[in-house]
């Protein structure tokens, strides 16, 4: 059976989707958001999405991070790229992300985020604290390159 791609052309996707995800880091926190839609819907993960056209991927990290928790964001160095799969009870493809992932610091180091656009909760979270969070997988494996 053949799925066709849903209108954000996101899900069963044609070709992969290149996206960002952005370690913010802050003293001994990091910035977690909640994912308020699929895929991984009410896990815990860094600020990130896809790259739009035209748009290179500092220029995503900056923008997803304020869109999603209102920080603004310096993009430092980059930490990995990695390939992020769903598949669908049938074994088909039904999410594939190639992820971009930054560090990155705030610009404002008091400022507090705020849950925006698709992220259902926005915070700081310290190092210490990340085990009572329910993380995407493969996340700790990221956040290992910065801690």
């Amino acid at each position: 059976m053949s799925h066709h791609a849903s209108s954000s052309g996101r899900e069963f996707p044609q070709r992969p989707i290149v996206g960002v995800g952005v370690t913010v880091r802050r003293g001994n926190a990091v910035l977690l958001v909640e994912r308020g839609h699929p895929p991984l819907e009410g896990l815990w993960s860094v600020p990130g999405g896809a790259v739009e056209l035209g748009e290179t991927t500092r220029a995503a990290a900056a923008r997803e991070v304020e869109e999603e928790t209102g920080i603004a964001i310096a993009v430092g160095r980059l930490l990995t790229v990695v390939d992020r799969l769903v598949r669908d009870a049938s074994g088909q493809v039904q999410y594939h992300y190639v992820l971009v992932e930054y560090e990155a610091s705030p610009l404002d180091t008091r400022a507090e985020p705020h849950a925006a656009t698709d992220a259902r909760q926005a915070r700081w979270v310290e190092w210490p604290d990340l085990a009572q969070y329910a993380l995407v997988p493969g996340l700790d494996e990221v956040l290992a390159l910065v801690h």
